[in-house]
């Protein structure tokens, strides 16, 4: 049921990867951008109200396309992360991993023993039992990246040691609660936040791990984030297409009144 494959394809193959987020309940949202043809939605229930049924309907909906399934948990309780992971999404985000300490926990919590603590049960991730047991058990650690969100100024000066700790496959910058530890909420393009960032494109140029960026969508913030080195970007989700959206058509319906009589 993995999408997560073809991600890996085309990194591999030196093309880039895109997503979007989705915020809100209704699963046809995930279903019409996924049509649309985004690599990977990524389902948030960090900043939403979004819990496990929302996020298994938003995981079915997805499957019916080719865009994989990036679930963002709230923490790194493990209460939080077992029932997703047994819905079967494609990669699981991490927010707020700090230390090696952190990534260790993240990554037990996916994995079986003896390398994690991850209790067995898994329904829709093992096709409702028409995968067998042996068989989803042995692959099921390759099948979902564990993603470790690097979103303060701690993260980055661990960042190599939290790159070095097995079973990371991924990780993602999140630069406005970057900006935010450095006492600069909201100012991304601060030259402080950009040492940092520049920093942390440093460091993962060391490790053979594909990382990405959520960023709303700018063409400049594009480029910067790719000469960076980031394979997978995050542009923009649900709530600002449509605003965005709405805000133009409804512009142009009133600019064309007013010119119209």
């Amino acid at each position: 049921m993995s999408q997560i494959n073809s991600i890996e394809k085309k990194i591999k193959n030196n093309q880039y990867v895109f997503g979007c987020s989705v915020t809100f309940s209704d699963s046809s949202i995930t279903e019409l951008l996924g049509d649309v043809g985004f690599d990977f939605i990524w389902i948030d229930m960090e900043h939403t109200p979004n819990g496990a049924l929302q996020v298994k309907h938003h995981i079915m909906a997805a499957r019916g396309t080719e865009s994989a399934t990036f679930v963002r948990v709230p923490g790194h309780d493990d209460k939080f992360v077992k029932p997703i992971i047994d819905i079967g999404p494609d990669g699981i985000i991490f927010p707020f991993i700090n230390s090696a300490e952190d990534a260790k926990k993240a990554v037990s919590i996916c994995r079986y023993p003896p390398e994690g603590g991850r209790g067995f049960g898994p329904q829709r991730a093992a096709r409702y039992g028409l995968i067998s047991s042996e068989n989803y058990i042995s692959n099921s650690d390759k099948n979902m990246w564990k993603i470790m969100q690097i979103e303060h100024v701690e993260a980055v000066n661990n960042l190599e040691d939290i790159l070095e700790t097995d079973g990371v496959d991924s990780f993602v910058v999140g630069p406005n609660d970057l900006a935010g530890s450095l006492g600069l909420i909201g100012q991304t393009n601060h030259k402080e936040v950009k040492k940092y960032m520049d920093l942390i494109a440093e460091k993962a140029a060391h490790f053979n791990i594909p990382y990405g960026v959520a960023i709303p969508f700018d063409l400049k913030l594009i480029e910067e984030w790719l000469e960076r080195g980031a394979q997978w970007i995050e542009i923009a989700g649900d709530f600002l297409f449509l605003a965005d959206r709405a805000k133009d058509v409804l512009q142009q319906a009133t600019n064309f009144t007013e010119n119209w009589r």
